[in-house]
């Protein structure tokens, strides 16, 4: 029979540290039940003593995604025991869960963040452990920063976590220093030298954009679990891709012979298409698996091959991770039941008022664009529907004026609660003089940070994709907004950014400033 892989996912938790990411209760909810139909193993919900939004939400998905035949549920607590408690207190309720524990044990970790010696280090860690194991029989340990940890003090620290009940040993790879040779090295030695009955496990970084080599390496090792995020997401550049492992361990038997996941594969297109609607982060184009061009042929040799025989060019059926090689175009002249059929056979569930919402956005659009395509009606979605919030602002109407010897200004109309509100505003350019008029009508005194246009599909009718993020009283967040004309798209973008900056405002939730594994 063959080995079970364990998939961990932590796109809740780790995946949501990623800058700019700040998900409600209800989109980590959204998520969280898509990766149950993904059928990861696990779901580390997110680090509930980091605020009193992240414990509802790990309470929210304990209590629903958790129910018994879902996911175990995980949530991430350092050593402390009111860290534990907590941990436990927020996920009790779902059928099975994990308490993950982690304290660092790199030089730099102990010497800069803890102010700890090795032997306090040791105590932590076994105190840490064995209250968890007080909770749940479910209980993992991290030594945070392994690979930049002296192998012999880190086999002391995992033997201490195995004796006080630690049941997987995580080796992560927190600041993506590991080689995969080496990394797989490592994890055998782990597994060779650590007795007792655990499953040794891995969480890599992609510094060095080697955190799926790293993984495969792991496994190769005898890891029999692996850490990931959904389109690699994660602090700095990001954690081993899911769909990146999973599909390599299924395309590759030769070189892991007898193993294999639950993962459903052909919802991965699906999972990836969610996940950066919610989090506001785009999918590059080339990404392996779920990227825009992963089964598209440019060249006419490539071309000419794949007419012939799909397998000439194409090691993965598209179908079976949820792609389609197909282009839906919608136009002006299409209804609202081609529009909703078209969204669900793309597998965008919307219905009512936000149907509606999006519909008119499309007819909008239709009248300046030849042809919708399904790239241009998911950044349609993403834009107006992708939060599944109502935002506290919205755009009425634009005005912009620029050139070379005007000074460039805008005039915006925005609506709150039924009131129209209006600004107007000089810039440096039009994009400049929309984004301070906005700034103005809203009171959100916020910096862009960042700015990155992209058109989403071909043509000079091809709608601007624009992606910003903003700080404002130390909450970045980011923001995205859709249009032929890339000035509204940008002022869209930035309005998107505020209403997600007034929503945490209101919430007043916070992450505390922790790092982790």
């Amino acid at each position: 029979m063959a080995e079970r892989v364990i998939i961990f996912d932590t796109t809740l938790r780790d995946g949501e540290q990623s800058p700019g990411i700040s998900l409600d209760a209800a989109e980590k909810l959204e998520i969280a039940e898509q990766l149950a139909r993904l059928n990861v193993d696990y779901i580390e919900a997110g680090f509930p003593v980091a605020s009193q939004g992240d414990f509802e939400a790990v309470q929210g998905i304990a209590r629903t995604v958790g129910r018994a035949g879902g996911p175990v549920i995980a949530g991430l607590s350092r050593t402390q025991r009111t860290d534990v408690d907590r941990c436990w207190e927020a996920l009790k309720d779902a059928a099975r869960a994990r308490i993950h524990v982690f304290i660092s044990t790199s030089p730099q970790h102990m010497e800069h963040m803890l102010r700890m010696n090795e032997a306090q280090v040791k105590a932590e860690t076994a105190a840490g452990v064995s209250r968890a194991r007080e909770h749940t029989a479910d209980v993992e340990f991290s030594p945070q920063d392994a690979t930049r940890t002296p192998l012999d003090f880190m086999m002391e620290v995992l033997e201490i976590a195995v004796a006080s009940g630690a049941t997987t040993l995580n080796i992560p790879d927190t600041v993506g220093y590991g080689i995969p040779w080496d990394f797989g090295a490592l994890i055998q030695y782990v597994r060779r030298e650590i007795k007792g009955d655990y499953i040794l496990s891995t969480h890599c970084h992609n510094d060095l954009g080697l955190a799926v080599a790293n993984s495969l390496a792991g496994v190769q090792g005898g890891a029999r679990q692996i850490e990931v995020c959904v389109n690699g997401l994660g602090e700095r550049a990001g954690n081993a891709a899911l769909e990146e492992v999973v599909m390599a361990l299924k395309i590759r038997p030769d070189q892991f012979p007898g193993l294999e996941t639950g993962v459903r594969t052909e919802e991965l297109a699906r999972t990836s298409r969610l996940v950066s609607r919610l989090t506001g982060y785009p999918v590059q184009f080339n990404k392996a698996v779920v990227g825009r061009n992963a089964f598209r042929h440019e060249s006419g040799i490539h071309q000419h091959g794949v007419l012939a025989e799909r397998t000439t060019y194409e090691i993965i059926d598209a179908d079976s991770v949820g792609q389609t090689g197909s282009q839906i175009v919608l136009g002006k002249h299409s209804g609202r039941h081609a529009f909703s059929d078209t969204l669900a056979k793309m597998g965008l569930t919307v219905s009512g008022n936000a149907l509606n919402a999006a519909f008119i956005r499309f007819k909008e659009l239709a009248d300046r664009k030849v042809e919708i395509t399904d790239a241009d009606l998911e950044a349609i979605v993403a834009e107006e529907i992708g939060t599944n919030v109502e935002p506290e602002f919205t755009l009425e109407a634009l005005e912009v004026a620029g050139g070379t010897v005007a000074v460039p200004n805008a005039r915006v109309v925005l609506v709150r609660g039924g009131e129209k509100v209006e600004a107007i505003s000089e810039g440096d350019g039009m994009i400049d003089a929309a984004c301070q008029a906005i700034r103005a009508a809203t009171g959100v005194d916020s910096r862009l940070t960042d700015f990155n246009v992209n058109a989403v599909t071909g043509g000079i009718d091809a709608l601007g994709d624009v992606i910003i993020q903003v700080v404002a009283d130390g909450i970045r967040v980011s923001g995205r907004g859709v249009s032929t004309d890339v000035v509204e798209a940008a002022a869209r973008a930035y309005l998107n950014a505020v209403n997600k900056v007034v929503r945490i405002r209101a919430r007043d939730d916070r992450r505390v400033p922790e790092a982790t594994p």
